[in-house]
C-alpha cells in the first residue's frame, strides 16, 4: 500500500477514534470502518504515533486516544463550515513563531484564510516585543493569514474581532463567560486566558494580516513570569479541555467577525465587543507613542480604537497597536 493510502486510513481511523471520545474501539471496528484490513489498520496506528498521538490499547477492548489529543490540521477542517478562516490548516510540533509562519505563507497562491497551529513556539511574542510563554503541547497556539487586498482590514478592528472571537469561542464550548480588556486580553474572573496579536506586512497580492492568538487552554506561565494573573481553560472548567475544539470554535467566530468588518457592520462589531467590556466608564492611564494620556473611558470602536475623556473634556483617540495600559 502507498504512503499516500497509508495516511488516508490513518486519517480515517483518527476521526473515528476522536469522535468515540474516551471509548475504546476494537481493531475489527477500526478496519471495517476505514475499509482496510486488519494488517493496514495497524500499520495507521503507526503512523497516528508517528504524527505525535498517544494511543492506548487494551487486549480485551482495544484502542483509543489519549485525552487531550495532539494537534492535527486533518481533524480541525473536517466539516468546518467556515467560508474563509480555516479554509486550509496546518499543524507543527514547534516553531520559531506561528504568526511568522503565516506571514511567509503569504508569498504562495490561496493563501488567504490559512491557519497556523504549533505544539510550541521557540520564540512566541505578545505585543510591544514582550515574550508569550506557553508550556509545550498544552495550549493553542494559532495564527491566521487574512490577505487584504482592498485595505479593507483595518489593524483596529482585526485586534478588536481577533480578541471577541476567542471570548465567544469559548464561552459558546465551555459555557465560560469572558470578559474583554482593550486592546487584546480576553479573561475570565479578571485573570487572563488569552491575548491576541495583529501584524500587518506587504504581500505580493495585497497586505497580509497576520492574526495571532493564544489561549491558555490547558496550562498558563507561571505566575512568576507573569505582570498580570492568568488562568486557564481546563483551571476554570476543572478538567482538561481539548485544544482541536478549541480552535474550532474561535476560527468559526473570526470567520463570521471577519465578514463582518468586510460588510462594515462595524456597530454590530462595537455592541458585540462592549458587551463583554467592563471597561467604560474606568479612569484609565495609557502609553501611546511616548506619551501617557490619562482619561475615563467613553467608547471602544472598531476603527478608532479607545476613546478618552480628558480631565479638560477633551476627547482622546488611542489606536490599539501602539497602545498599552499602564
Amino acid at each position: 500500500m502507498s504512503t499516500h493510502a497509508h495516511a488516508t486510513v490513518a486519517d480515517k481511523l483518527l476521526r473515528l477514534l476522536y469522535e468515540r471520545r474516551e471509548g475504546f474501539v476494537t481493531m475489527h471496528e477500526l478496519a471495517a470502518a476505514a475499509g482496510a484490513s486488519a494488517a493496514a489498520g495497524e500499520q495507521a496506528l503507526v503512523a497516528l504515533r508517528r504524527r505525535g498521538q498517544q494511543v492506548e490499547v487494551s487486549p480485551g477492548q482495544g484502542v483509543r486516544l489519549v485525552r487531550p489529543v495532539a494537534l492535527d490540521a486533518r481533524l480541525i477542517e473536517h466539516e468546518l463550515g467556515t467560508r474563509r478562516v480555516g479554509r486550509h490548516v496546518l499543524c507543527f510540533n514547534e516553531v520559531d513563531s506561528t504568526n511568522n509562519v503565516a506571514r511567509d505563507a503569504a508569498r504562495q497562491k490561496h493563501a488567504d484564510g490559512l491557519a497556523v497551529l504549533a505544539e510550541s513556539q521557540r520564540k512566541g511574542r505578545g505585543r510591544l516585543g514582550r515574550r508569550w510563554i506557553s508550556p509545550a503541547g498544552t495550549n493553542v497556539l494559532m495564527s491566521v493569514l487574512l490577505i487584504d487586498r482592498g485595505e479593507r482590514l483595518a489593524h483596529e478592528a482585526v485586534t478588536i474581532v481577533a480578541g471577541l472571537a476567542v471570548a465567544e469561542g469559548v464561552d459558546q464550548l465551555l459555557n465560560l463567560f469572558c470578559g474583554l480588556r482593550w486592546p487584546n486580553d480576553v479573561l475570565i474572573d479578571g485573570r487572563k486566558a488569552a491575548g491576541v496579536l495583529v501584524e500587518l506586512s506587504a504581500a505580493p497580492s495585497g497586505r497580509a494580516v497576520v492574526v495571532g492568538i493564544g489561549i491558555n487552554t490547558n496550562a498558563c506561565p507561571p505566575a512568576s513570569r507573569l505582570a498580570a494573573p492568568a488562568t486557564s481553560l481546563a483551571e476554570r472548567v476543572g478538567e482538561p479541555v481539548e485544544r482541536i475544539e478549541v480552535a474550532r470554535a474561535v476560527l468559526r467566530r473570526l470567520d463570521a467577525w471577519v465578514e463582518c468588518i468586510e460588510d462594515r457592520r462595524l456597530e454590530e462589531l462595537r455592541e458585540a465587543w462592549l458587551s463583554r467590556c467592563g471597561m467604560i466608564h474606568e479612569r484609565l492611564t495609557v502609553q501611546c507613542g511616548g506619551h501617557r494620556y490619562v482619561g475615563r473611558a467613553v467608547d471602544i470602536h472598531p476603527l478608532e480604537g479607545l476613546v478618552l475623556v480628558g480631565d479638560h473634556g477633551e476627547r482622546i483617540h488611542l489606536p490599539a497597536e501602539t497602545s498599552t495600559l499602564v
